[in-house]
C-alpha cells in the first residue's frame, strides 16, 4: 500500500487529499479544507485576501498560506493515516500569485526548527510581507509598459501564451521594482505560492512548473524557458532573481526535518507543485484536445487540452502549459463565486434558498439580463466593476438569483468558443459544482452533458495524482497519464445531468441577446 498527498492552496483554503494506491485499487482515505478566515481570522483577512479601499490592490499574507500548511500537516499526522506509507506529496496553487524572499531567507528553509512555531520563521524569510494575488487590479500602467517592451499585444500572447494581464506575475513584479526598489534590491528570489510552498515542504528552494510558469507573462511558451525579452522588460536583473522551471514530475526533495520531526513523517518525495488550473486538469482526467472542464471557485475558469501553444485569437484566454506535458487553453471569469455570494447575501438568502429562488424564475429569466461584474473583471475585460441589469428589477430575489447563474454561464459558452467549438461532455468541479440547479444552466446553454467527481476538490486529487505519477517515475516504474488518472476521475455515480432540448432553444435565442448586451456596455 502507497499513500499520496495533494494539496490546493486556493484563495480562500487550503485543501489536502490522500489517495491510496494498493495493487488495481485506488481510492480517497482522507479530505480536509481549512478556510482561512475561519482557522486563521488574526490574519484579517475576507474570502483569503486583503483588499484597499478602492478594491483594485488585493494582496495576502504568505506567512497566512504557511501557517495553515503547518496547521494541515499537524491535521494529517493526527488522522490516523499510516504516516510511514506516504511516498510523496505534491500541491497546487492559485495562479500568478508572487512571494518575495531574501538571501538569508533562501539559505534558512532548510534550517527551520520543529521545536518552534512555524509561521514566524517564515516570516523572517520574506523580503515583502504581503503578496499580490490574482484578484489584484492595480497594475495597468505596467501592463502597458510591458507590452510596448514586447512588441504589442500579439507579440506578448504569442511569446508567453497571454496579453498582459494585471494580476499576472510580471506585471506585478515590474511595479514592485519601480515602487519599493530598495526591498526589491533585498529580494534574491521571487516564488510562485505553488513554489514557495513546495519549497517550504521540501525545506530548499522547488523550482516552477511549465503550467504555473506560463501564468506569469515570463515564459517563453514554445522553448518552455524564462525569456530574455520578457524578464529585461519587467525588472532590472529579474532572470537571477526567478527559480528554475522544471517538468511538473521533477522531485523538489524529501519532506524536511522539520515536518519529520515536528510530526513524525518519512522522507517522502516532493513533486513539483503546480497552478491550480492545471492540476484541476489532471484531477479530472482531461488528457484528449477535445475535452472541456468547469470550475466553479472563487473565480470561474472553462479550459481543457489543445495540441498547439495557439492563443485565443481575441486575446482574452490563455495558453499554460500542462503537468503531462503538452499545453492547456483557459478563460477566466473574476466574478466567480465571489459573485454569487454576493447576489445571495444582497436578498438575505443561504445556499439552500439561493436554488429554490433560481428554481421560482422562468428559464431565459423572461429575457432579463445581468451583468454581474461585482468586481474588475477579467474576461470580457472591465477595468471598473459595477452591475448592469436589462429589463431586471434589483427588487426582485428569484429573478436576480436567476441572472446572476444564467450571465455566467452564457459568458463561459461565449469566451471559450476558441477552446473547443462544440463539446459533447463537460466535467465540473469546485464548491459550486454541488450545486446540480446551477449545473443544468451550464448544461443548458453549452447543450452538454455535465459530470463532476466524487470530490470538488479536482486540484488537490490532481496533486496526489501527480505525486503518485512522480514517485513511481522517480523510482524507476513509470505509468502513463492514462494510468496515473485510472480509478480516480470515473464521473460521480448516478446519470449524467443532461441538457433540456427546451431549455438549449431558449439559451440559443438569450446569448445572441446577452452578447449585445456585454459587448454594448464594454464599448459604450
Amino acid at each position: 500500500m502507497a499513500l499520496y498527498i495533494g494539496f490546493d492552496a486556493s484563495t480562500q483554503s487550503l485543501t489536502a487529499v490522500v489517495v491510496e494506491v494498493a495493487g488495481g485499487e485506488r481510492r480517497i482515505v482522507f479530505e480536509r479544507t481549512l478556510t482561512f478566515d475561519e482557522t486563521l481570522p488574526h490574519y484579517g483577512t475576507k474570502h483569503g485576501v486583503l483588499t484597499s479601499a478602492d478594491g483594485y490592490t488585493v494582496v495576502a499574507p504568505p506567512v497566512m498560506w504557511a501557517d495553515a500548511l503547518d496547521r494541515m500537516m499537524a491535521i494529517l499526522a493526527a488522522s490516523g493515516i499510516d504516516l510511514a506509507a506516504v511516498r510523496a506529496v505534491s500541491g497546487a496553487a492559485q495562479q500568478h500569485g508572487s512571494v518575495y524572499m531574501t538571501n538569508d531567507g533562501l539559505s534558512a528553509l532548510e534550517h527551520l526548527d520543529p521545536e518552534r512555531a512555524f509561521a514566524p520563521q517564515v516570516a523572517a524569510l520574506l523580503s515583502r510581507a504581503l503578496s499580490p494575488v490574482w484578484l489584484d487590479c492595480s497594475t495597468t500602467a505596467e501592463c502597458r509598459a510591458l507590452t510596448e517592451a514586447v512588441g504589442g499585444d500579439e507579440a506578448l500572447a504569442r511569446l508567453t501564451g497571454s496579453r498582459a494581464y494585471e494580476r499576472f506575475t510580471a506585471a506585478q513584479i515590474r511595479k514592485f521594482a519601480w515602487t519599493e526598489p530598495e526591498a526589491y534590491a533585498q529580494t534574491a528570489r521571487i516564488h510562485l505560492v505553488s513554489s514557495f510552498m513546495a519549497s517550504l515542504l521540501a525545506g530548499r528552494e522547488a523550482p516552477i512548473d511549465p503550467g504555473d510558469a506560463s501564468g506569469m507573462n515570463l515564459m517563453d511558451l514554445a522553448a518552455k524557458r524564462w525569456s530574455a525579452k520578457a524578464a529585461a522588460a519587467t525588472a532590472p536583473d529579474l532572470e537571477s532573481r526567478l527559480p528554475v522551471i522544471a517538468d511538473s514530475w521533477t522531485q523538489a526533495g524529501e519532506l524536511s526535518h522539520y515536518w519529520q520531526r515536528r510530526y513524525g513523517f518519512g522522507a517522502a518525495r516532493v513533486i513539483a507543485w503546480t497552478g491550480d488550473n492545471p492540476s484541476s486538469l489532471i484531477g479530472l482526467g482531461l488528457h484528449a484536445p477535445g475535452q472541456l472542464a468547469v470550475s466553479l471557485g472563487t473565480s470561474d475558469t472553462v479550459f481543457g487540452p489543445i495540441a498547439e501553444p495557439a492563443p485565443d485569437p481575441d486575446g482574452a484566454g490563455h495558453v499554460f502549459g500542462s503537468p503531462a506535458g503538452g499545453y492547456m487553453a483557459l478563460t477566466c471569469f473574476a466574478n466567480g463565486s465571489l459573485a454569487r455570494e454576493r447576489v445571495r447575501d444582497d436578498y438575505g438568502l443561504d445556499w439552500s434558498r439561493f436554488s429554490a429562488a433560481m428554481r421560482r424564475a422562468p428559464v431565459g429569466n423572461l429575457g432579463a439580463l445581468m451583468l454581474p461584474w461585482f468586481v474588475p473583471e477579467i474576461t470580457p475585460r472591465v477595468e471598473h466593476a459595477g452591475v448592469r441589469r436589462l429589463n431586471l428589477d434589483p427588487q426582485d430575489p428569484e429573478k436576480n438569483v436567476r441572472a446572476v447563474v444564467e450571465a455566467q454561464a452564457m459568458s463561459m459558452r461565449l469566451h471559450s468558443r476558441w477552446i473547443v467549438e462544440r463539446v459533447e461532455t463537460i466535467r465540473a468541479t469546485g464548491g459550486a459544482a454541488a450545486n446540480e440547479d446551477l449545473l443544468q444552466v451550464i448544461a443548458d446553454v453549452f447543450d452538454a452533458e455535465v459530470v463532476t467527481l466524487p470530490t470538488t476538490n479536482a486540484a488537490a486529487l490532481g496533486a496526489a495524482i501527480r505525486a503518485c505519477h512522480g514517485d513511481r517515475l522517480a523510482s524507476g516504474d513509470p505509468v502513463t497519464w492514462d494510468d496515473a488518472v485510472a480509478g480516480f476521475t470515473d464521473p460521480a455515480p448516478g446519470p449524467p445531468i443532461y441538457p433540456s432540448a427546451a431549455n438549449v432553444v431558449i439559451y440559443a435565442g438569450l446569448i445572441r441577446d446577452y452578447e449585445r448586451f456585454e459587448r454594448e456596455s464594454i464599448t459604450g
